[in-house]
């Protein structure tokens, strides 16, 4: 903050339509330094403030308040005569599926939505975590692994439909980064030419911030002339389509449906053609590939039913009580609540369209209480995020599609030295994934 004016009874008011609309939801004391600052700073405030729709900001923050420590319905757990299980799929299942999911991907219905907003501060980087090398012989990044995939896909697509032929088809990939990874990770793909896609067929957007709050959802201050914020979340990513006309984007391009996956999975299968066709199969709105639970008190949300026979939805880890997380089921001897929510998720765009109007006329997000940087040092407050499953209570219909672990799930959250989910860990699942391939193909 710069020295005062040397005459603070000259300083002009804050404007006054400002200040009431400020007013009017509570937030005056986002002036409440305003003598204090230089010409220079009260304009950075008054942008800030303009800036921010006050409105919408003022509904989501007295939603979630609200709605925080309310009872919920008990949890169920998913049957698992509602889950495709593995042991339980045919070989001509998985064939028909197959070959369904690539007709699709042919015929240009599919679009792929990678989760990207986040940087890899767990990891010893700024960059975003799209940008970080597990370690693997080739050095190659996330970002290129699943661009890689998606080349594959492509050609496997347009090899099986059209007559062996490799005519060239596109998969669009839209990317959902934020404030803190948007020119980083476009310059990235600049500088690795798209990893061998076109550049027109990748599509960059931001997730949005909202304002930190305080306990009675007062705005914190980072300084006296900027608001704390935060990302709201991966689920951010529905109200980030919509303001960006993304949907219509998608309807124009004649995409139906929508792959949808977080970027922090080395063994991540982008544009499953079997999972695809499985979905449309099914004819649900929206679906999940799951893994069982590893361990009773896996870090890990579960798939559960919310009040018997309710809406699916995920219960966190850390909101779920031990006993629940250990309970057995007598019949299977195996967890009650088993199905882990791994990020991995297929949507109709007709749903799409309508869970990002009804997130946004909810207005109910999380309050993840943290320590934020503040004009007072480390304040406790809360980040107000919305997660990518709270779109499964809105859906009429749904379905879980269990796949193996050592085959799809390789998380890296953490840095090496960590007791889970590394760079290491993550690598040696792929090799060893690769490695089971190639004896699999016949050589040793």
């Amino acid at each position: 903050m710069s020295e005062p004016s040397s005459d603070v009874s000259l300083a002009p008011p804050p404007p006054q339509a400002l200040l009431e609309r400020l007013k009017d939801y509570g937030q005056e004391d986002a002036f409440a330094l305003w003598d204090e600052l230089s010409p220079d700073e009260r304009q950075l405030l008054v942008n800030e403030i303009e800036s921010l729709d006050l409105s919408r900001i003022d509904r989501i923050i007295r939603c979630s308040l609200r709605s925080h420590g309310l009872p919920t319905a008990a949890i169920e757990p998913v049957p698992e005569s509602n889950v495709s299980a593995v042991e339980e799929r045919t070989l001509e299942d998985r064939e028909r599926w197959w070959k369904m999911g690539l007709k699709a991907i042919y015929e240009g219905k599919l679009a792929v939505l990678l989760l990207s907003g986040g940087q890899g501060t767990r990891l010893g980087s700024s960059d975003p975590k799209g940008c970080f090398n597990i370690g693997l012989p080739s050095g190659k990044s996330l970002f290129q692994l699943q661009a890689e995939r998606i080349l594959c896909v492509q050609r496997l697509a347009a090899q099986a439909i059209n007559e062996g032929s490799a005519a060239p088809l596109q998969i669009h990939w839209y990317i959902l980064t934020s404030p803190f990874t948007d020119e980083s990770t476009r310059k990235f793909f600049e500088s690795h030419k798209y990893f061998g896609l076109e550049s027109d067929q990748v599509t960059f957007f931001q997730q949005g911030t909202i304002p930190c709050v305080s306990k009675d959802g007062r705005f914190i201050m980072e300084t006296p002339y900027r608001v704390a914020k935060a990302p709201d979340g991966n689920g951010g990513v529905y109200s980030a389509i919509k303001s960006s006309r993304l949907l219509e984007d998608m309807a124009t391009r004649g995409i139906k449906y929508v792959d949808c996956y977080g970027v922090d999975n080395a063994l991540v299968r982008v544009a499953d053609p079997t999972f695809l066709g499985y979905f449309i199969d099914k004819g649900v709105s929206a679906a999940a590939k799951v893994v069982r639970k590893a361990y009773p008190q896996e870090k890990v949300g579960v798939f559960v039913r919310r009040g018997k026979g309710g809406p699916l939805t995920v219960v966190e880890y850390s909101e779920m009580d031990s006993s629940l997380a250990s309970a057995i089921n007598q019949e299977t001897g195996r967890l009650r609540f088993c199905w882990s929510n791994v990020c991995l998720h297929m949507f109709t765009l007709d749903f799409l369209n309508q869970v990002a109007n009804g997130l946004e006329k909810d207005s109910i997000y999380h309050l993840a209480e943290k320590k934020i940087s503040s004009i007072h040092g480390q304040s406790m407050g809360f980040k107000l995020e919305q997660f990518i499953f709270d779109a499964f209570p809105y859906a009429p219909s749904t379905a879980l599609f269990e796949v193996l672990r050592e085959e799809e799930f390789a998380p890296v959250k953490n840095a090496n030295g960590s007791n889970y989910d590394t760079p290491d860990s993550a690598k040696l699942l792929v090799l060893r994934l690769h490695a089971r391939w190639v004896v699999a193909a016949g050589d040793s």
